[in-house]
């Protein structure tokens, strides 16, 4: 094989690869604060418009696990090149759908494409540095994971605020062309791409329909548990029942059959089978925490989704310097447990801090933890990526990636799926505790309710309108409250699970690469 490239067509590569990695996960948080937008102008129910989210999910999950696979049997350029140009032009018919059903299979379609982006990118970026050098490789592509979600609510509130909403697809297209361009000319193709026989490569049709089954029936009902009463609603029953028995089938098909479309053999590895298990805990932490937060800030705090994602930029930024020092900190022999030990204290720090704040709070209040969860990010997401990928050999390696990637992208959907629930029952729990305190017999709610009657008499309302106007802005003020306590038990919650994972830390070893690994690398090198 060609020698790794250097200088400016090394960095050319970083860029694309990791642009590819931000397009994608951008794509999966931009939409949140467009559903509005998108359901009144196409005529449809904000419940109806979610599904421009779920589809998306739904795709993007069930691709990841298959990219090692895919690139095997297309080669790898070819296969991340036109799912580059998918993406793009799934983007673009996004942005020109006049109807929200020709949006929502677009938007499946663009799923399908960004699904090849993050696993295929960390992989061409693993071979662009030595291997001495993938703890630096792995800060670059954790730099890509945690400025992408923060971008993406950011940037569709800038746009949804300012512009029309289709601009939150169309913004794809000219950086997806202009990366698609970048791998076309600076991306080589892997030695084996060139020879490639595809007849002589078994399709594992059986293993690809029970992934599709099981992962495309759980991402559903994660995405729409909540909303349609779980288990009350007979399409979920069947689901899960589906997504059970197909799970189990997955497991024992791939494990048994000579040509899987999932290696799952790579999991005896077990340095990669603890590192997932912690990149499942990572996500579902991480996106419990993040799913409270905006909302906090939006409802509680009457923050515009624009500065609710401005607030998140510090971190971000913190996150972005902090991967690189980590990166180096690895090189020179820290032992991963530490770093990912850290990182775990650092997000229950986060959640504890701001499981104190109060309405009155002001913007600085968040500036300090928001910092913590940056340094956390960094401390958590570069040693994991770097251990996921420790001891496997080159053959090995994308499978790995891609199971990896798709276990946190798992465990974010579970933390969504969880907090919601979670949310919805404390609010309701709190609330009623609330309005116990909300009768004649209690002198200040009384006190409350006379000056709030008082006051809108005072506008002009009769009697009895300012008595309900009176009620109705008491009843406002027990809703907030109620939410107040409720992002407060949420913090506080997803706090103590960090801290309740960090035993498992003493599973995680430091794995330098096993013997034939390092043959296997060389001789892939040469």
């Amino acid at each position: 094989m060609s020698p790794k490239p250097k200088g400016f067509a090394k960095w050319i590569i970083v860029a694309t690869v990791i642009s590819a990695t931000m397009l994608e996960l951008i794509d999966t948080t931009i939409v949140n604060v467009a559903l509005s937008q998108i359901s009144g102008n196409l005529g449809a129910t904000i419940e109806d418009a979610s599904w421009v989210i779920t589809a998306y999910a739904i795709a993007n999950v069930i691709v990841i696990p298959m990219t090692g696979f895919l690139a095997s049997y297309f080669g790898r350029k070819n296969y991340y090149l036109t799912s580059i140009l998918i993406f793009t032009f799934s983007s673009y018919m996004c942005g020109m759908s006049g109807s929200l059903w020709e949006l929502v299979a677009w938007r499946f379609l663009q799923g399908i494409g960004g699904g090849a982006l993050l696993s295929t990118s960390q992989s061409i970026l693993f071979d662009t540095f030595e291997i001495s050098e993938r703890p630096i490789a792995s800060a670059i592509f954790g730099m890509g994971v945690i400025i992408g979600p923060t971008i993406g609510p950011t940037l569709g509130g800038v746009i949804v605020d300012n512009f029309h909403w289709s601009l939150i697809f169309d913004i794809n297209v000219p950086v997806g062309i202009i990366a698609a361009f970048l791998v076309f000319s600076f991306i080589d193709k892997q030695e084996n791409e060139y020879n490639i026989d595809r007849k002589a490569i078994k399709i594992d049709y059986i293993g690809i329909l029970l992934l599709i089954i099981w992962v495309g029936s759980l991402q559903y009902i994660l995405e729409k548990g909540q909303s349609e009463d779980w288990f009350a609603a007979k399409h979920i029953v069947v689901l899960t029942t589906a997504a059970v028995v197909a799970f189990i089938l997955f497991i024992w098909w791939e494990l048994t059959t000579d040509a899987p479309a999932v290696n799952l053999k790579v999991l005896k590895n077990r340095t990669l089978a603890i590192t997932t298990l912690l990149t499942f805990i990572m996500g579902l932490g991480i996106y419990c925490s993040m799913f409270v937060y905006p909302v906090w800030m939006q409802r509680v705090m009457n923050y515009t989704p624009t500065l609710t994602g401005e607030s998140l930029f510090p971190g971000a930024v913190m996150a972005a310097v902090m991967m690189p020092m980590v990166g180096k900190m690895i090189q020179r022999g820290v032992p991963p447990k530490y770093l990912i030990t850290g990182g775990f204290m650092m997000f229950a720090i986060f959640c504890f801090w701001m499981s104190t704040a109060s309405p009155e709070a002001g913007v600085m209040f968040f500036f300090t933890p928001l910092l913590l969860r940056g340094v956390g990010s960094a401390m958590l997401s570069v040693p994991l990526t770097n251990q996921a990928v420790s001891g496997l050999t080159p053959m090995e390696m994308p499978q790995g990636i891609a199971i990896n990637n798709m276990l946190r992208q798992l465990g974010g959907s579970f933390g969504i799926a969880f907090m919601n629930t979670y949310v919805a029952s404390q609010y309701a729990l709190h609330r009623t505790q609330l309005l116990t305190y909300v009768n004649s017999d209690n002198p200040i709610a009384m006190e409350r309710l006379k000056q709030s009657a008082n006051a809108l008499a005072a506008k002009g309302m009769s009697a009895a309108q300012a008595q309900q106007g009176g009620l109705a802005m008491l009843e406002g003020l027990v809703n907030k409250h109620a939410y107040v306590l409720t992002y407060l038990d949420a913090f506080r919650f997803v706090g103590i699970f960090f801290v309740c994972v960090l035993p498992l830390m003493l599973f995680v070893k430091k794995r330098n690469l096993s013997a034939t690994a390092m043959k296997e690398a060389a001789e892939h090198a040469h």
